[in-house]
């Protein structure tokens, strides 16, 4: 086994670790802290919630970003087109690969392939559970909305 498919190993198991820890901290902090603090109308409540679970994913595209410049400088593969090995590059790579667009302008090569799959699978993950948050969000959201629109009408 190769050194650079044992970093490249490495680096997807505490991606996917810190991936989830991030994920999961942020989604029980919208829940748990933001939600029950806020004295908002209902309504506004999910644009709240919405923009927790983006800022989540942004976090999360961040640090694979940080993860494929950290790589390449090691030498644990590279990227080839149209990559000049900028942040905006690696930011831009980690979108598309974290949202599974996959354009295939930048493509990886070496020990970087497999944690690109990784990303992939992550952000299909991630993604899958952000719309599951929502939708328990929103299923609350449309409970409180009947009570609020309830109280002001008998008044």
């Amino acid at each position: 086994m190769s050194l650079e498919l044992v970093w490249s190993m490495l680096a997807c198991v505490v991606m996917v670790v810190i991936t989830v820890l991030v994920h999961y901290e942020a989604l029980r902090l919208i829940s748990d802290k933001l939600i029950p603090r806020l004295r908002v109308h209902p309504r506004k409540e999910m644009v709240y919630v919405i923009f927790g679970v983006f800022f989540a994913h942004s976090l999360e595209v961040w640090l694979y970003t940080a993860c494929y410049a950290l790589l390449a400088h090691l030498g644990v593969g590279h990227f080839s087109g149209e990559m000049n090995g900028e942040t905006v590059d690696y930011l831009y790579f980690s979108v598309v690969t974290y949202t599974s667009l996959g354009i295939g302008d930048v493509y990886p090569l070496g020990g970087l392939r497999l944690v690109t799959g990784v990303e992939a699978l992550s952000g299909l993950l991630m993604i899958g559970w952000s719309a599951s948050f929502t939708y328990l969000s929103m299923e609350r959201l449309w409970k409180r909305h009947a009570e609020h629109a309830d109280k002001h009408n008998h008044h």
